[in-house]
């Protein structure tokens, strides 16, 4: 991609996600720019405004300056708004709707370079989808049941060779969930299931874990020694293993580009499990994933990386 000239970085997340506030410094330090935060929380206990004139179009909110100037974005961990509740609790549907409407559309309206288009965002935010995308891009992925219905659950358990492991389906805010496996206790309250759609995979016996940070063609390959500690199963367990950098086959490499390009994404972070058999697996892509710890482990220049595609429009890091 073309190197471009820049305005201001529009950094939409949390006010303390220690993402954002690597990306700043790193902004600060590579590019000499200050960032502009954004916390959707925010609104609409702050102002917000949006004009069409014959002039063009302006937008504004009260907390943030040069809003306008914004020429790419991260749209890192967006929030919905905090909209106080009525007495009486009438309407808090309807204004939290007409908030969260219009902050998105402030947002959206944007002429901008994405990271990631929030439609897009959205979309690949859904595992199903992911799922889906990955078989067609070419990728081994587990044999696979989401559902709610319990018979169809204890069918497929029942039928699969080995150990089947279970996780969930969404995606929205709330505590950390492990990927386990199913056990007996497991299956005696597989009713649960009814309210909550749930994955069931086949468990891949496993060499190591990769997780994989993607900025737009950049592969940010690391190789997770899981099978080494208590992360065996869900290597986000335990980060007291050994973290190295690695390269993908060309062919992953390939399958990887297929299924970024598919689903619209600028960036990504991927868990891939290599087998006993030597095959990669597909397990799933976070288009808001975290990754600090990744560069703290390993030394890969990722935020640089990011910095480099929302100021230059390319994520190729020199030295």
């Amino acid at each position: 991609m073309a190197a471009r000239t820049t305005g201001s970085v529009l950094i939409v997340t949390e006010a303390d996600d220690l993402h954002g506030d690597a990306l700043a410094a790193t902004l600060r330090k590579h590019h000499g720019l200050s960032p502009i935060r954004l916390d959707m929380r925010d609104f609409p206990r702050e102002n917000g405004t949006f004009r069409v004139s014959r002039d063009g179009t302006s937008r504004s909110l009260s907390h943030i300056l040069g809003l306008d100037d914004a020429s790419s974005v991260w749209w890192r961990r967006p929030q919905p708004c905090v909209v106080p509740g009525s007495a009486r609790g009438v309407d808090d549907d309807y204004r939290q709707a007409e908030c969260d409407g219009f902050l998105q559309g402030l947002l959206w309206s944007i002429p901008a370079l994405w990271v990631n288009d929030p439609g897009a965002d959205r979309t690949a935010n859904r595992k199903l989808v992911q799922l889906e995308t990955a078989y067609r891009a070419g990728f081994a992925v587990p044999e696979t049941l989401i559902t709610n219905d319990v018979d169809e659950a204890r069918s497929f358990i029942d039928s699969r060779p080995g150990p089947v492991v279970y996780k969930r389906a969404g995606t929205g805010r709330g505590a950390f969930t492990e990927t386990r496996i199913v056990t007996a206790a497991d299956l005696a309250r597989l009713e649960t299931i009814r309210n909550s759609p749930t994955i069931f995979q086949d468990y891949i016996h496993a060499e190591c874990d990769l997780r994989i940070v993607w900025v737009d063609g950049m592969e940010w390959v690391v190789r997770i020694d899981s099978q080494s500690g208590v992360g065996r199963v869900d290597s986000r367990l335990d980060t007291s293993v050994d973290f190295t950098a690695d390269r993908l086959p060309a062919s992953v490499s390939k399958s990887l580009t297929t299924l970024m390009g598919a689903l619209g994404l600028a960036f990504g972070v991927l868990d891939l499990r290599v087998g006993l058999d030597g095959e990669f697996w597909f397990l799933e892509v976070n288009p808001q994933g975290q990754f600090a710890y990744l560069e703290i482990k390993t030394g890969l220049p990722i935020f640089e990386s990011l910095a480099n595609l929302l100021v230059l429009g390319d994520g190729t890091v020199n030295g």
